[in-house]
């Protein structure tokens, strides 16, 4: 697993922990952040330009779940910014079609040049695995938005979605880089 720790410049900085959380779904802990993603799930890589000048701004929203939120998913957290340990249920759909997901942050970088978390499927989660959100500053100032996940069904309704899951994935991660290009725009 990955813990975050305070840095000297107040910035958090990722460093090895030995503790792992037990109650997620999968082995392969912190695999989005670390690599490579393991064979026997699905991935998605997604990866788009956010500009230049705004990182603090998109770091902020990915953080402190604002991207999420604004990109219609109805969240409830046990803490106002991903740090490892923290819980979240992402529930999308309404009333009794809403789909409830429960995750833990299994690691997090919050640094001069990156920003982002990683969480992992808990029980009750309709998939198994990993997802990535990351803010990245590069040599040029430019600021970039990357989405890193490895999942596979966790139970009879994702394998029956089959396709239509995959779908939805791909597009729920273009719709979060169009919401936080936006939040930067703001």
């Amino acid at each position: 697993m990955i813990s975050s720790t305070p840095s000297v410049s107040g910035r958090r900085d990722a460093t090895p922990e030995v503790t792992v959380l037990s109650r997620l779904t999968y082995p392969e802990v912190a695999v989005t952040r670390d690599g490579p993603l393991p064979a026997g799930y699905r991935h998605l890589r997604y990866r788009t330009s956010l500009g230049s000048g705004v990182f603090d701004v998109a770091a902020d929203a990915v953080l402190a779940w604002r991207m999420h939120r604004a990109a219609g998913v109805r969240l409830t957290t046990s803490a106002p910014r991903a740090e490892v340990g923290v819980t979240l249920v992402s529930g999308l759909g309404v009333g009794p079609l809403r789909l409830n997901a429960p995750s833990q942050v299994v690691w997090v970088v919050d640094d001069a040049r990156r920003a982002g978390f990683g969480y992992g499927s808990l029980a009750g989660h309709p998939a198994r695995g990993e997802e990535a959100f990351l803010v990245e500053r590069d040599d040029d100032g430019q600021v970039w938005f990357s989405v890193t996940a490895f999942s596979r069904p966790a139970g009879w309704l994702m394998r029956g979605a089959g396709p239509a899951a995959v779908a939805v994935q791909h597009a729920y991660v273009r719709r979060c880089g169009a919401v936080l290009r936006r939040l930067c725009r703001q």
